[in-house]
């Protein structure tokens, strides 16, 4: 059973707007505060000078104070933020002259009334400052605009690659390796809009409209654009080997995880696990994927070796 209710150590400190209350208990449970005509009740079970057990004091308050105190409890201590009614400095807490004995001033937070008044005046020419800097800064008559286009613009190719994705996946499922040797013939069309599409990452990346940096995205682009338009579209031979699944299967993967994540952070929106996907998955997949484009345009080389000194020759005139 707990035993008679006593007083905890409490330590004190104020500005000009506020005072703070900091009571020493640890383990604090079932706190209630309160404060009615100006006088602030307190009654805890924690632990503190005198073991566990509750704690209770009352504080009648110099001038008047806002009825709702901010409690925040840590395992060590509990702390109190108490609003005053008017913005002046106090020459003591208390209404009674002659200071509680378990009352005493938080010297980690205490300041005089010249140094409050120097920290006052520092967040208000901070908070000045600001306003100015902001004022400065001219506003974007076609921020929606802008961020409107960037959002559908990856909704679409999120969209478009879903499509791949899940085409493929199906008619692997359907077809199994057969599937493998007309990628080309069913998926291009729709590779084709996504990849001529995905120009305008470099138009958005010169013009300043993402921050992305624009070497990267002119790599990637126009080194997925030549193994499209350039290898595969030029050389029907190619377009049946099972390498032109995995290209394209590798590519819809990191898609379906980049797109969405640039979107939601067009309109500030953090899904974490869609950032983990997103800055994870080309780990193996953009190996896999280099990989296979190496073997094909490796493998389109070789061919063209083969077909210069195999084929057929043509015959000379007598």
């Amino acid at each position: 059973m707990a035993g008679p209710s006593l007083r905890p150590h409490v330590h004190w400190a104020q500005r000009h707007r506020e005072l703070y209350l900091r009571v020493e208990l640890s383990d604090v449970q079932h706190p209630d505060i309160a404060i009615t005509d100006n006088v602030l009740h307190f009654k805890a079970q924690g632990h503190g000078a005198k073991g566990d057990n509750i704690y209770e004091f009352q504080i009648e308050f110099l001038e008047p104070v806002e009825p709702k105190p901010v409690c925040r409890v840590t395992q060590r201590q509990l702390n109190i933020t108490v609003q005053k009614k008017e913005s002046n400095w106090w020459e003591r807490l208390t209404k009674q002259e002659k200071r509680p004995l378990f009352l005493a001033p938080d010297f980690d937070r205490w300041l005089d009334e010249s140094d409050a008044e120097m920290e006052l005046k520092e967040k208000e020419e901070e908070k000045i400052n600001k306003m100015k800097i902001e004022s400065r800064v001219p506003k974007d008559p076609f921020k929606h605009l802008k961020k409107g286009y960037l959002v559908m613009y990856n909704l679409v190719q999120f969209l478009g690659f879903s499509w791949i994705f899940v085409n493929m996946t199906v008619r692997l499922f359907i077809l199994g390796k057969d599937s493998f040797y007309d990628t080309f013939h069913t998926i291009a069309d729709m590779m084709y809009f996504c990849q001529t599409l995905a120009l305008m990452e470099i138009m958005n990346s010169l013009i300043g409209l993402v921050r992305s940096p624009l070497i990267p995205a002119v790599v990637q682009v126009f080194g997925r654009n030549f193994i499209l338009f350039v290898v595969l579209g030029s050389l029907e031979e190619m377009q049946s080997k099972p390498v032109v699944f995995f290209i394209f299967y590798f590519w819809s993967i990191i898609e379906l995880f980049r797109y969405p994540y640039y979107m939601l952070s067009c309109i500030g929106i953090e899904w974490k696990p869609l950032t983990w996907l997103r800055y994870t998955t080309w780990i193996p997949l953009y190996p896999l994927g280099g990989l296979a484009e190496g073997v094909f345009v490796n493998f389109r080389h070789l061919y063209k070796q083969r077909k210069q000194h195999l084929g057929p020759k043509k015959r000379k005139m007598k």
